[in-house]
């Protein structure tokens, strides 16, 4: 069994490496003509290499020689010279010429990877491990140019210099000599790729080990609070311990194994070395061969053996950034489960209706159950219920985040399915209940809205907000840094910036949910005046559980697992008595 899973993994890994490499073609065949040019260096390089043993066999059988003239060993000695400067010279060019080529591919991919993450949908990003993704894309971009280095710096240059070498042993010298040296190449390599094959497996596994590890120390490091709040530093410590310590299990694995690699193949270099040598020095005794020859064939092994001595290495790099390229190549394939289209929304009215409209996040619950509601042109419409009833879905969907399961949300008499998601996005404007910020100054966290806004329509909205006066008092004002996910802020402060950032954006369509709910008594009054300003002119859905925040609206929708209870203004439905009567009656209660 352990024989099959072993095999089957290896195909596996096979296919992984051709599929990485087809990702990666595209990208490089852009800037052919510059890798050609670099490609005709790295062989002026390897010709000029090949002939410093030449050389070097001239200068000593030419000293070897009885009434030598001086001249001859110093043309022979700058030749030498020469050619290693040659080589040096055409080495440095081909990395100059090829490191546009390297560091082009790198930001090319990174950002289609990173294009390509901003259009999956909000299932994909919930569902994902924030640590394990920027691991592997961290590892991926990192790897490409690793993997180009390699091939064009290390792989292509010591297999060429094999073929020569070989070569000009076959051309030069006795046949077996060449024999031996392609017999002892072919054994290196074959047994490198056969034991690297077999060792990858614990690659693959300590690479899922260090994301899993990220992942849980992003998580235990983003959640500090809670971790405080009830004291299990222990528990987190000896979460995160025992993800590392099955990652040492297997990192030793591997070290071992890649022990008995290196000795396997400084064996295989050693005899074939040895036997070429007592080869050559039989052949000096028995006058076939110079002591020029000597030096020139032990010269050329070097150069064939010392590359090749670290092919091995060469040869798991390439195969652990083959990994890694494929995990972020797969994560750049993932397919998002929300079509776009090339149509335009265009709006007239700006009229919401939601008809006959059911859906679930998981295949098994209807969070929504055949709901249907309309919203006038510039009407204002809130929706209330119990937590889980399906307030804020109704928001996700109507941004497109997911598609309903039946039933269709139109905007103008335009179903949302079969416009553009930019634009559809582009008409409406939200503050959340969770008012995330970017690691970045209050400006550009305003000003994402409208990023072309000036500072005047910043400060401008931010007073509408009531935030101004609290921004003028830090010592940076607008340029003060607010931190990951604006952490150094209130939650209050927060849902300002939000309400700021919404009204610069200035949209048709209005979607407040809990829009005060981090706010005090005080601070939600002066709110709620302006939120109420605004709406006068826009289409507003207000999700909210504070009722009094919402008995201005021209219609209050109640929902109740997933469907419409009741409906009708604030005193229609205190009226009928209903849910929303009983809601308002124990909200009274609490305040009093």
């Amino acid at each position: 069994m352990d024989k099959l899973n072993n095999k089957i993994q290896q195909k596996k890994i096979k296919k992984n490496d051709l599929f990485a490499l087809r990702q990666l073609l595209p990208y490089l065949k852009q800037m052919k003509v510059r890798i050609g040019i670099a490609l005709v260096l790295l062989v002026l390089a390897k010709l000029a290499n090949i002939a410093v043993p030449i050389a070097l066999k001239e200068i000593v059988d030419t000293l070897d020689e009885k009434n030598i003239l001086l001249i001859l060993p110093l043309g022979a000695l700058f030749a030498y010279g020469l050619l290693r400067l040659s080589s040096a010279l055409f080495n440095e060019l081909r990395d100059a010429l090829f490191a546009k080529v390297r560091y082009q591919t790198m930001r090319l991919i990174a950002v289609k990877l990173f294009e390509k993450l901003h259009q999956l949908d909000l299932s994909f990003h919930l569902s994902r491990k924030t640590g394990a993704i920027t691991k592997d894309i961290d590892r991926g971009t990192n790897s490409i140019s690793t993997l180009l280095s390699i091939i064009i710096f290390n792989i292509l240059p010591s297999l060429f210099e094999v073929v020569l070498v070989i070569t000009l042993l076959f051309w030069q010298y006795e046949f077996s000599f060449a024999i031996i040296s392609a017999i002892t190449v072919v054994s290196y390599l074959a047994i490198t790729l056969f034991i690297t094959n077999w060792r990858m497996k614990y690659r693959y596994q300590m690479n899922d080990l260090e994301s899993e590890a990220t992942t849980k120390a992003i998580d235990s490091l983003i959640n500090y609070e809670t971790v405080k709040y009830f004291s299990q530093e222990n528990t987190e410590v000896n979460r995160y311990n025992a993800t590392m310590q099955k990652w040492q299990k297997i990192a030793i694995k591997s070290f071992t194994s890649m022990t008995l690699l290196n000795f396997i193949q400084s064996s295989v270099i050693a005899i074939g070395v040895t036997l070429i040598l007592i080869m050559a020095a039989q052949g000096v005794i028995d006058k076939t061969l110079s002591l020029g020859d000597m030096i020139m064939i032990q010269a050329l092994l070097l150069q064939l053996f010392l590359p090749l001595g670290t092919l091995g290495i060469v040869y798991r790099q390439i195969k652990r950034n083959l990994i890694d390229m494929n995990n972020m190549f797969y994560l750049m394939k993932q397919k998002t489960l929300l079509s776009d289209c090339e149509k335009v929304l265009k709006i007239t009215k700006t009229e919401i209706e939601f008809k006959n409209v059911n859906f679930s996040y998981h295949s098994n619950r209807n969070i929504i159950k055949n709901l249907s509601f309309k919203i006038g042109s510039k009407q204002k419409v809130a929706i209330v219920g119990a937590s889980g009833a399906g307030k804020s879905t109704i928001a996700k969907l109507l941004f497109r985040f997911y598609d309903v399961n039946d039933g269709e949300i139109l905007i103008d008499n335009q179903n949302i399915k079969k416009v553009n998601q930019k634009s559809l996005r582009d008409v409406m404007g939200i503050v959340p209940q969770d008012c995330v910020m970017f690691n970045e100054s209050i400006f550009y966290n305003i000003a994402y809205a409208k990023p072309s806004a000036t500072l005047e329509e910043v400060i401008k909205v931010a007073q509408i907000a009531y935030i101004d006066d609290f921004i003028q008092n830090l010592p940076e004002g607008y340029q003060t840094m607010i931190g990951e996910r604006g952490l150094k802020l209130s939650g209050g402060e927060r849902q300002r910036l939000a309400i700021a950032r919404v009204l610069l954006k200035n949209p048709s369509i209005l979607i407040f949910d809990e829009a005060t709910s981090s706010l005090d008594s005080h601070s939600e009054n002066e709110i709620q005046t302006a939120l109420n300003n605004l709406s006068e002119n826009h289409t507003t859905i207000v999700i909210a559980h504070r009722l009094s925040t919402i008995i201005d609206a021209d219609n209050i929708i109640v929902l109740e697992e997933g469907q419409i209870k009741e409906q009708g203004s604030h005193e229609q439905l205190l009226k009928n008595k209903g849910k929303y009567a009983d809601l308002w009656e124990l909200q009274q209660k609490k305040r009093k």
